[in-house]
């Protein structure tokens, strides 16, 4: 995706809330949002279409 690991690990190092889809801090626990505590990390590879 990136040309430069820093980009990368800038656009992948996340978590995505499960109920809202916001994009969260990689320590978070709860979502910065709604509050849900059902976050996951962000996918590193697409679904494959």
């Amino acid at each position: 995706m990136a040309r430069f690991p820093e980009a990368e690990a800038r656009i992948l190092n996340k978590q995505v809330c499960m109920k809202c889809g916001c994009l969260n801090a990689p320590k978070a626990v709860r979502c910065r949002r709604c509050r849900s505590k059902e976050l996951r990390v962000k996918a590193k590879e697409g679904r494959g279409v």
